[in-house]
């Protein structure tokens, strides 16, 4: 069966057929039987580490080349699984996550937890706009779409609260 929630054998075998699943469920991150999302998230957060002293430019490239490769697998992980939004596709996961620690490039380590939580926060609560793009936008897009936008909201709660404690 390929419901939003429930992955066989036989549409997991469909999804990481190809390089394109593989990096659409996050590397297997979101292969989890629940909380896929968070696990993306938190899978997330290692290349973020690996590439931490990257400047915010060189951030910002790694993000809209990745926002668009993800555009790409997502639709075709969906068109695999017959679901256009599975919960086992995480690669905007990622890209959230990517965009929510921006501004724990230069804070203190206990941001990258806040920065995590806070994109959790928006991504499962969807405020709007966040909700509305996500019932209005299909496909590849629809699927990164929400996720980038829980990432700004995320970001930008996490530098106001960066800027007041500091």
């Amino acid at each position: 069966m390929t419901g939003k929630y429930v992955l066989d054998a036989a549409a997991r075998r469909r999804l990481l057929a190809t390089p394109a699943g593989w990096i659409a469920c996050g590397f297997g991150s979101g292969l989890t039987p629940k909380a896929q999302g968070t696990f993306g998230s938190l899978a997330a957060i290692a290349p973020w580490l690996l590439l931490r002293d990257l400047s915010l430019v060189a951030w910002l490239v790694v993000i809209v080349l990745g926002f668009a490769l993800g555009v790409w697998v997502c639709d075709i992980a969906g068109r695999a699984l017959g679901v256009a939004d599975h919960r086992s596709v995480v690669w905007d996961e990622f890209i959230g996550q990517w965009i929510a620690l921006l501004p724990a490039l230069v804070a203190p380590w206990w941001a990258v937890v806040a920065g995590f939580a806070l994109f959790r926060l928006f991504d499962v609560w969807k405020p709007w706009p966040i909700g509305w793009v996500d019932r209005r936008v299909k496909g590849g897009m629809g699927v990164m779409i929400d996720d980038v936008l829980a990432g700004i909201f995320a970001a930008l709660v996490l530098a106001i609260l960066l800027h007041f404690i500091r």
